[in-house]
């Protein structure tokens, strides 16, 4: 697995610009590679500001006192990749013409009730409307990644108009390898959505699920995970705010 990010693109339209950046989830092997980034930022972007902490989190206790990794966590210069307009969202693909297509969709569905406990997310039928999209194919091929990867969350900004109002938004694509199967199909699924919600790091401990390389025995969302989530939506961000 190894994290990545690509070279941001701006383009000023009628609306605003993109930016594209990505997490690769690698067998069994990290690559490190430059980051890059965007600076300076434009003067027109909104200023970093925190967030009110969704009813979910704010309820969240950790009674086993596990920690968290929260300092392995890199946001990139718009700031921590929190929502702020709930629920968020999710769109999981319907695959055709390959066989048990429902139980992959199941698999990832159930995925999304898992973080929904600790975010509020809706399932949606139409791409077009959600957050985040979950598709059922091979990550894009990436300069001098010689491996095959298993999953891979991207997100891209735009502007968006909420009533008179201009904001900094973002929206996901979580690419899954159709070869995956059995309980990496959940447990890729699990660490990609993990991302796409706002955790832009991996842990170095095999229980969390955002750890940054694939085991043997995936588990569930562990409470480091949760505790690092929670530190995330308490960072201030430009995502969400007035330009």
């Amino acid at each position: 697995m190894r994290l990545r990010q690509v070279t941001i693109k701006l383009r000023f339209l009628a609306v605003f610009s993109l930016a594209l950046c990505c997490f690769s989830f690698i067998i069994f092997t990290q690559v490190n590679t430059p980051a890059a980034s965007l600076s300076p930022l434009p003067n027109s972007w909104p200023h970093p500001q925190v967030h009110p902490l969704p009813p979910t989190l704010t309820n969240w206790q950790d009674a086993t006192d596990s920690g968290d990794y929260f300092d392995q966590v890199k946001p990139p210069n718009v700031g921590h990749l929190v929502w702020s307009n709930f629920p968020i969202k999710v769109y999981v693909e319907h695959p055709v013409n390959i066989n048990r297509s429902g139980e992959w969709r199941a698999a990832v569905l159930g995925v999304v009730q898992e973080w929904g406990v600790y975010l509020p997310l809706e399932a949606v039928d139409n791409s077009e409307v959600a957050d985040i999209r979950i598709l059922r194919q091979a990550p894009p091929l990436r300069q001098g990644v010689l491996r095959s990867r298993s999953g891979e969350a991207t997100y891209e900004l735009y502007a968006r108009r909420d009533g008179d109002k201009t904001v900094l938004s973002h929206r996901f694509s979580i690419y899954l390898n159709p070869n995956q199967v059995g309980k990496y199909i959940p447990a890729t699924a699990r660490h990609e959505l993990g991302h796409a919600l706002g955790i832009w790091g991996h842990s170095l401990m095999e229980t969390d699920v955002l750890y940054f390389s694939q085991v043997r025995n995936p588990g569930s969302i562990s409470a480091r995970d949760v505790n690092t989530l929670k530190l995330v939506y308490q960072q201030p961000t430009r995502l969400g705010w007035e330009f």
